[in-house]
């Protein structure tokens, strides 16, 4: 079994830049049996890359952990041992809230080899979304860092609770298991449809669902996230994601080490961007993938006194702007690429290594994916609904949602439906239109927020923006946009007027943003923004007559 993941695998490590072979000629490894701790991180650590870092942690007093593959492939048979005299049992769910700490690491390998089910929790997450996440997720265990457990003071009172990083009353010592055996002996194999995570989505719309991911499904899955980023044996990856959402998953612990990478981790209470690009440099980091919004701040830093050895530079979770793409080009030399999944996916499409960068393009379909545009009708089409061909069903997908009675609600139609509308040119590459569900009528146009705010962006005072729709009585809606400023611009009328003067520039008269408010951007803790949080603010505000008091119009500014 392990041997048809790893000629898989090869298979598109020899083809990394050669993106028409790898798509033609890729097939997703039949496996009965699979369990991706043990019939593969274990292998490696037992390999030629025993002493290779398998992960690099970095904090910001100066100190930092390493520990090699076969250094953490012991550490995590000790707490997978640990874990099972405390009654952890293949199936049992598992709720795990830590941070960018070596422990996080070794917990869910210990997991996996253990057959337990994994629920990523971020510690940021309110007392009424842990309730949520241990009732819905049918929690029967606990591993949290011991100065979160009083977030856990009468929930889950039932649940075996660990607490790693000291003492805590009435808590097991995570830190006990380093005293267990090294030799770890699985109870029984593992099946490869068995559930392995159960993720709760970012909720940028409406109450999260629980999506499930299988031994496979997200551990081999994810050969087509390693190949869009191209990260290579021997290679220092560094994403900046939080643990508890999958993007967490996809490229700080399974793509990577799909590919026999070091992990590097810049632990950071407060996102620095001087103190990320030092760290990217000093630890010569050779792929760096990060979300939109930190790439946005990045471009602020003197990029050019960074000397580093970047190879790749990616981005993931929302579109990324022309303009910032742009700007790290003409300082590096590299060009960001982008790529698109979701948490019901690994990496679906994305623009690969070599291959040409179309400005506003997320890329093609990644190997082992074939993707169709649907229209409201269900027809083919060239923008429409992005959707997954699920026959033959490719094995980075989801089996399907949980229900709330604990049963598995499965993917049984013909594609899977991502809510997310594109577009597609003759060459096969995608250009993201906006979400399904965040696209809007303004005097019979229909507009696509993203579109605007790639425009807006392009003003030097503007770091980051949102677009709604704001009722209007004759045109039905006009584009209202929600604006962050840089550091050092007030919000002023001599600043709003800056931007109409450049919107009018830029924009046709049927897409110009009509509106703007400076405030802040209420986002998920992944860091997308709630747009849907913001349309029903302006509709209450409307409807109540309210005008904010940084709310400026394009009639305030004549031509």
């Amino acid at each position: 079994m392990p041997d048809a993941f790893r000629a898989a695998r090869d298979f598109l490590l020899a083809n990394r830049t050669n993106y028409e072979v790898a798509y033609r000629g890729f097939r997703w490894p039949e496996l009965d049996r699979f369990n991706w701790a043990l019939d593969w991180f274990d292998r490696i650590a037992a390999g030629e890359r025993r002493e290779q870092p398998a992960l690099w942690v970095v904090f910001e007093d100066g100190t930092e952990t390493k520990l090699s593959f076969g250094e953490l492939s012991r550490r995590s048979s000790q707490v997978a041992n640990h874990y099972r005299r405390l009654g952890v049992h293949r199936g049992d769910r598992v709720l795990v809230m830590l941070g960018n700490i070596p422990p996080l690491w070794e917990t869910v390998l210990a997991l996996i080899k253990l057959g337990a089910v994994i629920l990523p929790t971020a510690p940021l997450l309110s007392r009424d979304d842990l309730a949520d996440r241990l009732q819905r997720g049918r929690v029967r265990h606990i591993v949290c860092a011991a100065d979160c457990t009083s977030r856990f003071e009468r929930l889950g009172m039932s649940c075996t609770r660990v607490a790693v990083g000291g003492p805590a009353p009435g808590w097991h010592a995570h830190e006990e298991g380093y005293g267990a055996p090294a030799e770890f002996e699985p109870d029984a194999e593992t099946p490869a449809g068995d559930p392995l995570q159960l993720y709760f989505t970012s909720g940028t719309t409406a109450k999260p669902k629980l999506v499930v991911q299988t031994h496979v499904s997200y551990p081999v899955g994810h050969l087509s996230t390693m190949y869009w980023i191209g990260v290579q044996p021997g290679d220092v990856h560094c994403t900046i994601a939080s643990p508890g959402w999958a993007k967490h998953a996809w490229s700080c612990f399974f793509a990577p080490w799909n590919a026999e990478a070091t992990i590097f981790v810049p632990n950071q209470s407060r996102f620095n961007a001087s103190g990320l690009l030092e760290a990217v440099a000093r630890a010569n980091v050779t792929t760096f993938c990060a979300p939109p919004t930190v790439w946005r701040i990045l471009v602020t830093q003197p990029l050019a006194d960074y000397k580093t050895r970047l190879r790749e530079v990616v981005s993931a979770g929302e579109p990324l702007n022309p303009e910032i793409i742009d700007q790290v080009r003409a300082v590096w030399g590299l060009t960001i690429r982008e790529g698109y999944g979701q948490t019901e996916s690994t990496a679906i499409a994305g623009t690969s290594p070599a291959q040409p960068v179309r400005p506003a393009s997320l890329g093609r379909p990644l190997p082992g994916f074939k993707l169709v545009l649907r229209d409201s009708s269900g027809q083919e089409t060239n923008e429409g609904e992005l959707c997954v061909v699920l026959k033959p069903r490719p094995l980075g997908i989801m089996p399907g949602y949980q229900k709330e009675d604990g049963t598995l609600s499965p993917l049984e139609e013909e594609v899977h439906k991502t809510g997310d509308v594109m577009a597609r040119d003759a060459e096969g590459y995608l250009a993201f239109v906006g979400r399904a569900d965040d696209l809007f009528k303004a005097s019979d146009y229909r507009i696509s927020p993203f579109e605007l705010e790639s425009a807006l962006i392009e003003h030097p005072d503007v770091v980051e923006c949102a677009v709604v729709p704001s009722p209007d009585p004759i045109r039905l809606a006009v584009p209202k946009a929600f604006v962050i400023l840089r550091p050092g611009i007030g919000p002023s009328a001599e600043t709003a007027r800056s931007i109409f003067q450049h919107i009018r520039k830029t924009l046709a008269p049927f897409h110009r943003i009509r509106r703007i408010e400076f405030s802040d951007l209420p986002k998920t803790i992944s860091g997308k923004i709630r747009r849907v949080e913001l349309r029903r603010l302006e509709e209450a505000n409307v409807r109540k007559g309210v005008r904010p008091a940084f709310e400026f119009r394009e009639e305030d500014f004549p031509e």
